[in-house]
């Protein structure tokens, strides 16, 4: 009994031990101003230590969620976000019974509507990415406009603003308003540092709501979606709150950088959105400012897969390469002299195993290029040079 005893008095004196030493600690930390959690404060605090300094490396600030985290980020970044408004005006057409013969004939000219215009308001984000008023936003946004104007929070009155250059597939479109060279900006980050998991901050004016800021993580990357009939490729997909009216606008990182533009939402599944990452927008941003739109290589052939049968139909001893199912008339492909039933093994020396591969290839020349395909035709190979074209 007695042993049992002393057994309870040194677990009782243990705990209060490691009680006392955390509240120590927390106490610590607390006057030495660290505003964060205990245990995610003890890496920096052994830094700390062993570096004989006084603080913890500024370095490590960024993996803290402080209380004013979202707070700074947002005032800063906010001012470069803008809001778009744009107007389409239609005709509501005549009447439809008028282009019935029989109709005209009782009714004659004087039954005729003349067709009045109809002006549809559209509504989106946008942000500013150079001080002298170059704005980043969806295509969908202004796609069709006959006005865009720009907001900015320094003024009341909108910006007249012209479209610079815009790609639909991949919903991008630049803006340029007019409105002196000290904007305030922001800066494009690297969305492929980005992991799941990650904190991001998505703002815009949802439904006209000026400036709403909401938060939430990547939930995952490289999402391939049909939305509306609108193809896709390679989303950044977030639980950051994203409705009508927040396309075009920035989805932050914790440092205040754009790793996406919100572009999409899912309307069948609540809380999940889209953004397209800013490493597509980096490599295409140049071509939207100086040529308007985006240039992409063509070699104008449609491809499909070698399958086993396909293979020995062919006399190949393997399924690796890329079949030519057709050739476009007028395209670089037909001009090279490639026909259909070649199956393509190379591209400048690179093995070509499927039709991804030859996608890629092509996809990553630039126009004018000439590019010397090993071909394989007839049961014998043979060299073929093209010159790559522009995807009109």
């Amino acid at each position: 009994m007695e042993r049992l005893r002393v057994n309870k008095l040194l677990v009782v004196y243990t705990l209060l031990v490691f009680l006392t030493g955390v509240l120590i600690t927390g106490a610590v930390l607390t006057v030495k101003g660290y505003d964060v959690p205990w245990i995610a404060a003890q890496p920096a605090l052994a830094e700390t230590q062993q570096s004989g300094s006084s603080s913890p490396p500024a370095q490590n600030y960024p993996a803290f969620f402080g209380a004013d985290t979202i707070e700074k980020i947002v005032e800063k970044a906010g001012p470069a976000v803008v809001k778009i408004e744009t107007t389409v005006k239609t005709s509501s057409g005549s009447n439809p019974f008028f282009n019935d013969p029989f109709f005209r004939q009782f009714f004659g000219d004087s039954f005729r509507i003349n067709p009045q215009p109809r002006i549809q308001q559209g509504l989106g984000s946008g942000f500013i990415i150079s001080t002298d008023g170059y704005i980043l936003t969806n295509n969908h946004v202004v796609d069709g406009a006959d006005e865009v104007k720009v907001y900015l929070t320094s003024r009341l009155e909108p910006y007249e603003a012209k479209v610079v250059g815009s790609d639909s597939e991949l919903d991008l479109a630049v803006l340029k308003i007019e409105a002196g060279s000290n904007l305030p900006i922001l800066k494009l980050g690297d969305s492929n540092k980005v992991k799941v998991g990650n904190w991001v901050i998505a703002i815009g004016n949802p439904y006209g709501l000026d400036h709403t800021v909401t938060v939430g993580v990547i939930s995952a990357k490289g999402r391939p979606i049909t939305i509306d009939g609108n193809e896709y490729k390679d989303l950044i997909q977030t639980d950051a709150s994203i409705n009508p009216g927040n396309s075009g606008g920035p989805l932050l990182n914790l440092d205040g950088e754009v790793v996406g533009i919100n572009t999409a939402i899912n309307a069948q599944a609540q809380g999940i959105g889209f953004a397209i990452p800013s490493s597509t927008v980096a490599q295409v941003l140049d071509q939207l400012l100086e040529k308007g739109k985006v240039v992409r290589p063509w070699l104008g052939i449609y491809m499909q897969p070698l399958n086993q049968d396909l293979a020995k139909y062919f006399g190949l001893s393997s399924t690796e390469g890329a079949l030519v199912g057709a050739v476009q008339e007028g395209s670089p492909a037909e001009k090279a002299g490639l026909k259909r039933g070649d199956v393509i093994l190379e591209f400048n020396k690179t093995k070509i195993t499927s039709p991804q591969d030859l996608q890629k290839a092509v996809s990553e020349s630039k126009v004018g290029d000439k590019a010397v395909l090993l071909v394989y035709r007839n049961k014998t190979t043979i060299y073929v040079t093209v010159t790559i074209g522009e995807r009109k």
